[in-house]
């Protein structure tokens, strides 16, 4: 009896580990985003740039929610670069924050902040449309935000020309 008990702990151990590591490895293919994405801005001396960033880590001590990579804007488009990456997870959007600091303990979401739309990729070039008659300056970061659960994600603070 006493080797039967001890068997069923150790491959229930063992079982709950590779459940986790398997989990590692198809967490962020069960959200909806893609893993990579390579969108084009276009012709961009055709546009009116307006400010620049780049997404950090908010809270070094929260290893999942994590980002970093540039973001351009332009008067009617948020670009973010090539190098932009986040952590994966649900329902993650691209917001443009009225905050002057944007930190894990700010309340966005009791904000009027601009909702550019749903993450499309966890890594890579990306392009939101700006809606018309936004007032850029008005909004001084660009954030990645889970709406699921009302977490930051990312911030960037923008630099405006």
């Amino acid at each position: 009896m006493k080797r039967i008990v001890v068997s069923l702990i150790i491959g229930g151990l063992l079982g709950g580990f590779a459940g986790f590591v398997a989990g590692i490895f198809v967490y962020p293919y069960i959200f909806l985003a893609d893993i990579v994405a390579a969108e084009d801005i276009g012709d961009v001396s055709t546009r009116q740039l307006v400010a620049e960033g780049a997404f950090i880590h908010a809270d070094p001590g929260d290893p999942i929610h994590y980002g970093s990579g540039g973001v351009t804007v332009y008067a009617d488009a948020v670009h973010l670069q090539d190098d932009f990456q986040v952590g994966p997870g649900p329902a993650f959007h691209v917001y443009l924050a009225p905050q002057q600091e944007v930190t894990p303990d700010t309340d966005v979401a009791a904000s009027m902040y601009v909702d550019l739309g749903r993450l499309r990729a966890f890594m890579g070039s990306q392009v939101y449309k700006i809606p018309a008659g936004v007032d850029l300056k008005r909004y001084p970061n660009v954030i990645v935000w889970c709406q699921r659960f009302g977490v930051l994600i990312s911030p960037a603070k923008l630099a405006f020309l």
